[in-house]
């Protein structure tokens, strides 16, 4: 078809040089003629063209203008000057000015030929190089978030769904599953990536010094407030503030926070003048702040602010389906640390870092993995090299394991009833949230009656006020 051969611009003020050349290339081209420079622009401004044939010498536009031209504004598209034998010297300046090739008057069509196609073949190459740099910028300062478990991949859809909004975000996830990651990347999504992000952990620095932080001082608010400091609020302004271990703010201070969220307002500590701040707020802790607020812990105000959106980060017990990916991102990602190089992890090992539990998480499994670089004797990581923690669990769960019938029998029940539970918990959890917590409803969607539901409830122990 027409439209798949690659696009020759030929351009020759010679009509007959055009008619013979278009003549024997147009089976494997597709050919578009032009008499001089300017009908040459013309055709590269509003034509897919793949590789410019241009004669040296032309009247008005020579080639040399030309070449200059495509250079700067289709770095692209190779260009083979056409010559006659006494103007090589002009040629080979062409080539230094940028022309990948030239051919000497009077052509012969077998050597065009080959080098139409080894010109075009850079042209492609050089192409999918460009591409490949533009790909490159586009996804630099990406956070890694290496998954392929669904609800990850989930969560990663809607977090670009959201990221262009200014809605505040709250993540609950247990510590090390990532958090941070995945608040980076709303950032990342959004029309703020090229204004700051900041962090603050706020369980990591004491009262004082944290509404300093977010806040800022005038100089002399308080002893050592020698000089006037800007606190993230203000250096945030314009991108995305994340509040980590947001459960930890004491409530004194979540009061302040409710206020810049409701009013984007702010004063800094010792100050009156009345400071505007345009920051997106992402949120994040490893507790249940439904249940902090049941306990009087949290405002349930400002929960509400903050949980417009909300997302929950499985723990990696969840997702084992990524400790491969996980582990071969983490080798290469220290091995310039380590200075060795490491292929990957042998089955044996990668048999007990499936098996084990990960408490820490997405985090303790890279610290295993550094260790384990460290201390591997090899090219891979064997079990040996890993840390004595990982290997005992391992060691510990081989030698309790069942070897009679009864205690196989023993060991299956248990497993089925624990799945059983897990089961019971999820859809009581879902339907709850679906109602509301309203049990006659929940009774009337599921099909149990509500005495029913009532003790599978109760069974489970769960709190049906934290879902209205």
């Amino acid at each position: 078809m027409e439209m798949n051969k690659p696009t020759i611009l030929i351009v020759d003020d010679e009509e007959r040089t055009r008619k013979i050349l278009k003549m024997n290339l147009q089976d494997r081209y597709r050919i578009l003629l032009a008499r001089n420079g300017e009908e040459a622009v013309h055709y590269l401004q509003h034509e897919t063209v793949h590789l410019v044939l241009s004669d040296l010498r032309m009247p008005g536009m020579d080639g040399l203008e030309l070449l200059t031209y495509v250079r700067e504004h289709f770095p692209h598209i190779p260009v083979i000057m056409i010559t006659a034998f006494g103007s090589i010297e002009t040629a080979v300046k062409a080539m230094k000015m940028g022309a990948h090739d030239y051919i000497v008057k009077p052509i012969k069509l077998d050597e065009l030929e080959v080098l139409l196609e080894k010109s075009l073949n850079y042209g492609q190459l050089l192409q999918e190089n460009l591409s490949l740099k533009s790909r490159l910028k586009q996804y630099e300062g990406m956070p890694e978030i290496v998954s392929v478990n669904p609800k990850i991949r989930e969560i990663l859809e809607r977090i670009k769904q959201v990221a262009p909004t200014d809605a505040t975000i709250l993540i609950e996830g247990e510590s090390g599953t990532g958090k941070a990651l995945f608040a980076r990347a709303v950032h990342y999504f959004s029309p703020r990536a090229d204004k700051p992000f900041l962090e603050i952990n706020c369980g990591a620095i004491p009262h004082d010094l944290l509404e300093s932080e977010l806040f800022g001082h005038e100089k002399g608010a308080f002893t050592g407030a020698v000089a006037t400091k800007k606190g993230k609020f203000e250096l945030a302004s314009g991108g995305t503030l994340f509040l980590d271990e947001i459960g930890e703010m004491p409530l004194d201070l979540q009061v302040k926070l409710l206020h810049i969220l409701e009013n984007q307002t702010f004063t800094r500590i010792g100050g009156t003048q009345l400071i505007t701040t345009d920051t997106r707020i992402v949120a994040a802790t490893n507790r249940n702040l439904r249940q902090e607020v049941q306990n009087g812990r949290f405002r349930e105000d400002l929960y509400y602010r903050l949980r417009v959106v909300y997302f929950h980060i499985p723990p990696l017990l969840e997702r084992k389906e990524d400790i491969p990916l996980l582990i071969q991102h983490f080798i290469e990602k220290h091995q310039p640390v380590v200075k060795k190089t490491i292929t990957g992890v042998d089955d044996a090992a990668l048999s007990v870092l499936t098996n084990y539990p990960w408490p820490g998480n997405v985090r303790e499994l890279e610290n295993a993995i550094l260790q384990a670089m460290i201390f591997t004797q090899s090219d891979v990581i064997t079990v040996q090299a890993l840390p004595e923690e990982i290997r005992q669990y391992n060691a510990n769960r081989s030698e309790a394991f069942p070897l009679t019938k009864q205690a196989f029998q023993e060991l299956k029940n248990q497993e089925v009833e624990n799945i059983l539970n897990k089961l019971e918990y999820e859809f009581l959890t879902h339907l709850l949230q679906k109602t509301h917590g309203n049990i006659s409803e929940a009774a009337r969607q599921s099909g149990y009656d509500r005495r029913q539901l009532q003790n599978l409830i109760k069974k489970h122990r769960i709190n049906v006020e934290n879902f209205k």
